[in-house]
């Protein structure tokens, strides 16, 4: 009799639960499956009219996507009454918090640490940085960590904070750059000429810009040759053109200081020692 008397009270209990659930689930599938599919597109196709940066776009994207699940779950738990018991008990809502904001300090840090990349203009998709001597294209900019696609065409995983906390130089943040190549010539070899041939070379490569006007340096003096520096610029640049602009120049010069006689080898001396007999073979 008391058995029965606890199971015609408990599953009235069990099927409002059942029925609060099933209206949670409803309520929140009605608001974020047209939000997911038909708002966020329009919104995201208006964002890709205004001709905003790549980074800014995905954000945006991003936020829009994570509103409209957490506006859907909301309301889904006040239409369901779910509301009412998280706010009548203030001692589960105090443990969650605790609990929360323990397991999210890592996650909430990157967070902030993302906002400020997101709202920095050097820091754009496709962008070419390096730090802490690891290099890259940027791929991706989340709200816990940014993903960089390497040369070798890896993927890493940065936490935000790593970028927003250490040194980090970004080779197109502005319209141009300088490209620098050391060259070793023998001390017997003429400085002027060799001079010449290095900035006619860059004179003559289609991707180096007038201004910034090509320069050549002495920089520094080697056991078997004196080091010059040649340094000229071009524009709009990203790794792939930095790459082949440096090598084509890099091989123009080889070419025309070897038909002027211009040594570029860098062979260092080394001290010998030791003991040198000759051996008079055809002696008797």
């Amino acid at each position: 009799m008391a058995m029965s008397q606890v199971a015609t009270e408990l599953v009235p209990k069990y099927v409002g639960l059942f029925g609060q659930i099933a209206e949670f689930l409803v309520v929140a599938g009605a608001l974020y499956l047209p939000g997911r599919y038909v708002v966020n597109p329009i919104v995201s196709w208006v964002v890709t009219r205004r001709t905003l940066e790549p980074t800014l776009e995905r954000t945006i994207e991003k936020l829009l996507g994570v509103g409209t699940l957490v506006a859907a779950l909301v309301v889904g738990a006040w239409a369901a009454g779910f509301t009412g018991f998280l706010g009548g008990s203030a001692l589960i809502v105090a443990a969650l918090t605790l609990a929360v904001g323990f397991a999210a300090q890592d996650v909430l840090s990157n967070f902030v640490a993302g906002v400020f990349i997101v709202q920095d203009r050097n820091f754009n998709i496709d962008d070419w940085i390096e730090w802490n001597g690891n290099a890259g294209f940027i791929d991706d900019i989340g709200f816990r960590v940014t993903r960089i696609r390497t040369f070798d065409n890896e993927t890493i995983t940065v936490p935000n904070t790593e970028l927003a906390t250490n040194a980090v130089t970004n080779r197109m943040s502005n319209d141009t750059l300088r490209i620098s190549a050391t060259f070793g010539i023998g001390y017997a070899d003429d400085i002027d000429e060799t001079t010449r041939i290095l900035l006619d070379a860059a004179a003559d490569h289609e991707e180096v810009i007038d201004d910034p006007a090509p320069s050549v340096r002495v920089a520094g003096l080697a056991d078997t040759a004196i080091d010059l520096q040649a340094r000229f610029w071009i524009a709009d640049p990203d790794r792939e053109e930095f790459s082949v602009t440096r090598s084509a120049y890099i091989r123009t010069v080889t070419e025309r200081c070897r038909d002027a006689g211009i040594d570029l080898s860098t062979t260092s001396q080394h001290a010998v020692s030791g003991d040198l007999t000759v051996d008079d073979a055809g002696g008797v």
